[in-house]
């Protein structure tokens, strides 16, 4: 087997379930992400990706299978951030649901928080710089 023709060499996408995909899309412009697609298919459904401005990886708001409960996950979704305290500020005057006060847990951990989306999923910032 060849591995160059099998490579997986980077992220696209990871899917967070919504049933609420409009007012997902709005949280998520508040936050700074745009719309890049938004596509209808089978039994009325959309297809939605937002992605950071600068960014390649997106986040796919997708409706729950049918027939599944949907149920707040911690999603391991990690943005980055050069100022964390202006980030974590931002969230707070949007409203969003983020936590109280920024972690700093020393070396090597870099400064970090975690929010949570309109359905209850947490996503983590992170400072990078």
């Amino acid at each position: 087997m060849s591995t160059t023709a099998s490579r997986i060499d980077q992220l696209n996408l990871v899917c967070v379930p919504t049933h609420e995909q409009d007012r997902s899309v709005e949280f998520y412009e508040r936050l700074g992400f745009e719309k890049r697609t938004d596509t209808p298919f089978g039994n009325g459904y959309r297809w939605i990706e937002v992605y950071p401005p600068s960014g390649t990886a997106g986040i796919a708001l997708a409706p729950p299978r049918p027939g599944t409960d949907l149920t707040p996950v911690q999603t391991g979704i990690a943005l980055s951030t050069d100022d964390i305290d202006a980030a974590h500020s931002h969230l707070k005057s949007i409203g969003a649901d983020v936590d109280a006060e920024v972690s700093r847990m020393g070396e090597p951990v870099p400064p970090m928080f975690w929010f949570r989306d309109p359905e209850g999923h947490s996503l983590m910032v992170v400072q990078t710089s």
